[in-house]
C-alpha cells in the first residue's frame, strides 16, 4: 500500500505510483585521478529519446514531485545494477520532495537489499535546483541518510542554492564544486583563491571535494596539483544514456604528467 504523508494543508503526498512520462538515465563517471580509476558514476535523468533533464523535470507537476523523485532513485539503480556497476552510483534528489526521510526511502531501502547493493555505494547530492525552504529539514535529511549508511553530497557547490549556509549546520560527506567556480581555473586568481579556500575547509570539516565541470587539461592539471583528485566534466566523459563509460586512462596519464 502506498505511503501518505501529509503536507502543510494536510493534503496527501504519495512517495510512490505511477507518473504520466517515461524517462531513463545517463551516467557520467567521477574519476579518482590519483588511482586512474573510477570513482564513482552520477545517474542524470534523460528522455527516452534522449531529452535533457530539464526537459524532464518541466514535466513532473507538483502533485507528482515526490513520485518522481522516488521513481529516479529506483530508475538509477536499476539500471546501474543492470550494467553491472561496481562503483557507487550518484543520485540527485529534490529535497523538498522529502517529508519524512524515513518514509521516502523504504523503497529505495527494499530494492537495494534485493539486490545485494551496499548503501554505502548509494550517494545522494543535493540539487540546488529549488530553494530549500526548511534548512533544518534538510539536516534532518542528511543525517538520516548518513545514519542509514548512504554516503551524502552538496551538488553544484558555489552557484544558485548550494553555498556556504548549507555547511553551517549539516556535514554531507562530499561538496562538489560547481563549474563556474572551475572554468579557467589554471589561469583565474580570484577563482584560485576560492577554490583553495574550500580545499583548506573540507580537511578541517572532513569533507571530501570534487571538481564538477572540468573541461580543459590546464584545468584538470591545476586541480590535481592542489590535492583535488575526484573530478567530473567532459574533459572525462560526457553523460552517457544507460552506459557505464570506462576510465579514460589516457587523458589520466596526460593529467598526472605534469604534477
Amino acid at each position: 500500500m502506498a505511503q501518505c504523508l501529509r503536507d502543510e494543508e494536510g493534503g496527501c503526498r504519495r512517495c510512490d505510483g505511477e507518473l504520466d512520462f517515461e524517462f531513463t538515465m545517463a551516467f557520467q563517471p567521477i574519476i579518482d585521478v590519483a588511482a586512474g580509476e573510477v570513482f564513482a558514476h552520477e545517474a542524470l535523468v534523460r528522455g527516452i529519446n534522449g531529452e535533457g533533464a530539464r526537459d524532464i523535470l518541466n514535466r513532473v507537476k507538483p502533485h507528482s514531485l515526490y513520485r518522481f523523485d522516488q521513481a529516479c532513485r529506483i530508475r538509477a539503480l536499476e539500471i546501474a545494477h543492470r550494467l553491472g556497476c561496481d562503483r557507487p552510483v550518484s543520485i540527485n534528489f529534490l529535497p523538498n520532495a522529502v517529508y519524512e526521510p524515513e518514509a521516502c526511502i523504504q523503497a529505495t531501502l527494499k530494492l537495494a537489499g534485493e539486490l545485494g547493493w551496499p548503501l554505502a555505494q548509494i550517494m545522494f547530492e543535493v540539487t540546488e535546483t529549488e530553494h530549500v525552504r526548511d534548512r533544518q529539514h534538510l539536516q534532518r535529511i542528511v543525517e538520516s541518510y548518513r545514519a542509514m549508511g548512504f554516503l551524502t553530497a552538496i551538488d553544484d557547490f558555489g552557484a544558485g542554492y548550494a553555498n556556504l549556509e548549507l555547511l553551517v549546520d549539516m556535514q554531507p560527506d562530499v561538496v562538489k564544486a560547481d563549474r563556474h567556480l572551475i572554468i579557467d581555473i589554471d589561469r583565474n586568481p580570484r577563482r584560485q583563491a576560492i577554490v583553495e579556500s574550500l580545499v583548506i575547509m573540507g580537511k578541517k570539516l572532513g569533507i571530501t571535494l570534487i571538481a564538477e565541470g572540468v573541461e580543459t587539461l590546464a584545468e584538470a592539471r591545476w586541480l590535481y596539483q592542489r590535492g583535488i583528485h575526484l573530478q567530473q566534466g567532459f574533459l572525462y566523459a560526457r553523460p552517457q544514456i544507460e552506459t557505464l563509460v570506462a576510465s579514460p586512462v589516457d587523458i589520466i596519464e596526460q593529467v598526472r604528467a605534469a604534477a
